[in-house]
């Protein structure tokens, strides 16, 4: 028993917590800048055993740093069978018609220049109602992508606005696992919660919905390939069945998730609905949809951007994506289960007496963790418990410590390339990180607004406030 308490007492110097966070930065920027490699898998292995042998060193156990590698290992499992089901899904619902019947209709309706907003505005509405941006991402995001490239539009500028969407409505959705998640961990009521993110997000979204407008712009009829689009929509016509009736496996999965069926269940249901549909109204046998739920399914149909657009898929296609993301938990894990991410934050505990420093600290400490966890679970949890007693010190109401977990380390989970999100949404949507990853406007909005509401003072609720949304009254206005 004394061995168990002195493992969970163990602190490593701040001088090896830094080191073990420098080599990754460093690792990676060579990696990326220097041998221009695009790949983390053996760079985050590398860091890995690089941060062992320094904790080792300095008085850890070998089982306390595999604890902390099968740690994140159980944190990755769902995410990763979801994933894995992602890939069946799309393999079941392209030979079902459903994904070309989704790019067919929005060929037919959407315009180059409302494509983005368009894209952004659905894909939140999605998520909203599902409580997932993982689903909107391989539903909605998914076919837009199609769309979008019969459009002309770049996939990077398509991503991002799925991305972009399907976070804010994430965040938003009473449903979603982070958002109750991190109401859980700063002790704050979920509805008032949400309420409180309307003041950041919701800015964030508009001024996003803008600049995807001013961009969709530069696209029109005369900019794009009219040519091509006949072709695409020819060729689907030519070889599914366009029709409503196979945009119901889609629908399915919008009553499963607001019905609150688990996200592993959904998947599953979804990919087998998907491979009847492809075998009563596609005439696909049920040899051929073994094969294409696990190597993916090839589109043959001879038109080059329709079968471009349509062979993907596959439970095989994500083992790559997979295996990044339980190397880059593995490594969170080992961070945080020796304590390298609390002796960090430890040392900035001092930035926190006042409001805007007590703001910008937990913004910029959960974008740390995200980083260096590859987690956005492990950077809402260990923030916002450190930061918790401060909030309540300023006498700050707890939902604006959730709405900043949620203002930092949510939002800007899909732009690191080796954690959960960024790895689902490059896999899912066939766009690396490092090539959406300027566009996903929202992720870079709301922090800033989080951070010039503490400095402002502004929208920071403070206790013996009824209402935040209806009564809010500034610090001043109530010293009046």
């Amino acid at each position: 028993m004394s061995k168990i308490k002195d493992s969970k007492e163990k602190r490593p110097s701040s001088l090896v917590a830094l080191l073990i966070i420098l080599f990754l930065i460093v690792a990676m920027i060579i990696q990326i800048f220097v041998l221009d490699v695009d790949h983390s898998h053996i760079t985050l292995i590398i860091a890995s055993a690089f941060a062992a042998v320094l904790l080792l060193l300095s008085g850890f156990t070998w089982d306390d740093i595999q604890e902390g590698i099968l740690y994140g290992c159980k944190i990755a499992m769902l995410p990763m069978l979801i994933l894995m089901l992602v890939g069946v899904l799309i393999a079941s619902w392209i030979p079902a018609g459903t994904i070309p019947t989704l790019i067919y209709y929005g060929l037919k309706i959407i315009s180059p220049k409302v494509f983005l907003v368009t894209v952004a505005f659905v894909c939140s509405v999605s998520s909203i109602a599902t409580g997932s941006s993982y689903t909107t991402g391989a539903t909605f995001g998914v076919a837009f992508m199609g769309v979008g490239y019969g459009l002309g539009i770049p996939p990077a500028l398509t991503a991002g606005a799925v991305i972009s969407g399907a976070i804010f409505g994430d965040k938003m959705s009473p449903l979603s696992d982070s958002t109750n998640l991190a109401a859980g961990v700063a002790e704050a009521n979920l509805f008032e919660h949400i309420k409180s993110m309307v003041y950041t997000t919701g800015p964030a979204f508009i001024i996003s919905l803008i600049i995807y407008t001013i961009i969709g712009l530069r696209f029109s009829a005369d900019t794009i390939n009219s040519v091509q689009i006949d072709e695409i929509l020819t060729g689907l016509d030519a070889n599914y069945m366009i029709n409503p009736v196979t945009l119901l496996p889609a629908v399915l999965v919008v009553i499963l998730a607001v019905k609150k069926v688990s996200g592993l269940a959904v998947m599953v249901i979804a990919s087998l609905v998907g491979a009847a549909f492809a075998m009563i109204f596609q005439g696909f046998g049920p040899a051929d949809l073994l094969e294409f739920m696990n190597y993916g399914f090839v589109s043959e149909t001879g038109v080059e951007a329709v079968d471009a657009l349509l062979s993907r898929g596959g439970l095989q296609s994500m083992m790559w994506t997979i295996s990044l993301g339980f190397i880059g938990l593995s490594y969170g894990g080992i961070l945080e289960k020796t304590r390298v991410l609390e002796v960090l934050l430890d040392k900035i505990s001092g930035l926190v007496s006042n409001v805007k420093g007590l703001i910008t600290t937990h913004v910029i400490s959960s974008i740390a963790v995200n980083l260096f966890s590859a987690s956005q679970y492990m950077a809402i949890i260990i923030p916002g418990r450190m930061l918790v007693p401060a909030y309540k010190k300023l006498n700050i109401l707890p939902q604006v410590a959730s709405r900043t977990s949620e203002d930092s380390a949510t939002v800007t989970s899909p732009l690191v390339p080796w954690g959960l999100c960024g790895v689902f949404f490059a896999g899912t949507l066939g766009v690396a990180t490092i090539d959406y990853l300027p566009y996903v406007f929202l992720a870079y909005l709301t922090p800033v607004i989080a951070i010039i509401y503490g400095f402002t003072n502004k929208f920071i609720f403070k206790e013996g406030e009824i209402d935040c949304i209806s009564t809010y009254k500034t610090e001043e206005e109530g010293r009046a």
